[in-house]
């Protein structure tokens, strides 16, 4: 009797548990595979973790379903009622009417002074990102399709359309009643406080390392940004839940796999799967090994990185360093600086013990609850990016398996094809970086070894 071919996956993320899903609900019998999930820590979700801080529901990882128009992960959310609430949603684009700005020192900045700089920013990034014809960035007179004034960065590209705006304008007036923020200052400010929002979203340390040309092939899901109101870890709890008890296990932590590049076709082949020994051996940290046909692996980035001696994000580590008391005294001390614009027009009271009231001018936090994902040695990083240097194309290749097979799905002489599968959001161009990517990464290695399956008649 043919024994099943037996697939595993590392990582019980977003993109491990998607294939996990598929593999398992595609199949008319789940005798078809011996499937496994191993996961290191001891929680599913990998980067995906909701938890509590304050009695309030916090997401210490992902956050957002980046646009909910054709997102898959809105899909499932909607489904099994993840975005019911009695409060409203929470939009990545749901500022007030009315914002303030505010400069150090206290000083409310009239909307003239902030207008032009935000949507100078919004129309470079929009021309960035491919939304925008060149003509629609009248500021940046020169830009050009190759990155902007000819500059591989995104960063770079953005700074010389400050700077093309400057050149503009150079007869305009000095503002006064701002201490010591001069016209220019102001501007330079607003603008890089939308470059740091930016960060936030591509997790670059610094624009100036972002691909522009990767970034114009990235793609977005049209409508609201919004997040999960009974948590992101609702939709991962989903997929899992079709899994049998034992599927997946949890503190397995992988050390080493080994696969085999060249075992030559032999003749006792049986529903694709020969009678030799499994060709992929994996190795876990308490010294114990398994036997697998097939690996799908879909740890981070950075935990792919770390094999080469390449570091995460210089400024996370820094920050993940710092102390409580240091970070209260800081984010305390600024925004106290800013507190005669920001004081509430009410007295408001928080009941949580992570805050004060608004006091004499001073405000002063006194709970912090941190992220640890840059030293966290099962991730080693957030999400990725495509830095300058490296392309989309880079990203297709860390999709593809090994070894390979041709397009019809055979395995043009090897015995055991598709050995190790990657899968992860750093493995898909146009979605990296998000939650939805992973789920597509997931679902197209899934799908690449139901293919190679049904080749040999073993999935219809």
């Amino acid at each position: 009797m043919a024994k099943k071919p037996r697939i595993v996956i590392i990582g019980a993320g977003m993109a491990g548990l998607t294939a996990a899903n598929k593999l398992y609900t595609s199949t008319s019998s789940n005798d078809l595979f011996d499937l496994v999930v191993v996961e290191g820590g001891h929680r599913i979700g990998g980067r995906i973790n909701t938890s509590e801080f304050c009695g309030d529901r916090i997401e210490m990882g992902a956050t957002w379903i980046h646009g909910i128009g054709g997102s898959p992960v809105h899909q499932i959310a909607r489904e099994i009622h993840a975005l019911d609430s009695d409060q409203p949603w929470e939009c990545m684009d749901g500022f007030p009417d009315e914002p303030k700005t505010v400069a150090e020192g206290g000083f409310e900045l009239n909307a003239s002074i902030v207008d032009p700089i935000s949507t100078l920013f919004k129309n470079l990034m929009d021309f960035a990102q491919g939304k925008l014809p060149p003509d629609g960035v009248a500021a940046s007179k020169g830009c050009t399709s190759n990155g902007g004034f000819g500059n591989p960065s995104v960063g770079a590209f953005l700074r010389q359309g400050l700077d093309a705006y400057w050149d503009s304008c150079k007869d305009r007036g000095e503002l006064s009643g701002y201490g010591k923020w001069s016209r220019k200052l102001l501007e330079e400010a607003i603008f890089a406080m939308h470059e740091n929002t930016q960060r936030t979203y591509t997790a670059a340390g610094d624009l100036f390392s972002l691909d522009f040309e990767a970034e114009r092939e990235y793609r977005m899901f049209p409508g609201e940004e919004i997040t999960i109101s009974k948590g992101y870890l609702s939709v991962i709890q989903h997929l899992a839940s079709v899994l049998p008890p034992g599927v997946i296990q949890l503190g397995r932590k992988v050390t080493t796999i080994e696969w085999q590049p060249e075992i030559h076709k032999s003749k006792d082949i049986t529903n694709g799967c020969d009678s030799s020994s499994r060709p992929v051996k994996i190795h876990f940290c308490d010294g114990s090994v398994m036997l697998a046909d097939h690996v799908i692996v879909t740890v981070s980035l950075g935990v792919l990185k770390a094999g080469t001696g390449r570091d995460s994000g210089k400024e996370a580590l820094e920050l993940e360093t710092l102390s409580d008391e240091e970070i209260v005294n800081g984010v305390s001390a600024t925004v106290s600086g800013l507190s005669p614009a920001l004081k509430p027009h009410k007295e408001v009271k928080h009941n949580s013990p992570g805050f004060c009231n608004w006091s004499a001018g001073e405000v002063r936090f006194v709970k912090v609850l941190k992220t640890k994902w840059g030293s966290d040695p099962l991730f080693l990083g957030s999400y990725s990016y495509v830095a300058v240097g490296s392309s989309g194309a880079d990203l297709d290749t860390m999709a593809e398996p090994v070894p390979k097979t041709g397009s019809s799905g055979l395995d043009h002489g090897v015995n055991h094809p598709l050995q190790i599968l990657f899968a992860g959001e750093a493995t898909h161009r146009t979605h990296y970086s998000t939650t939805h990517g992973a789920y597509f990464s997931g679902l197209r290695e899934a799908n690449r070894l139901l293919q190679h399956y049904h080749c040999f008649g073993v999935y219809n």
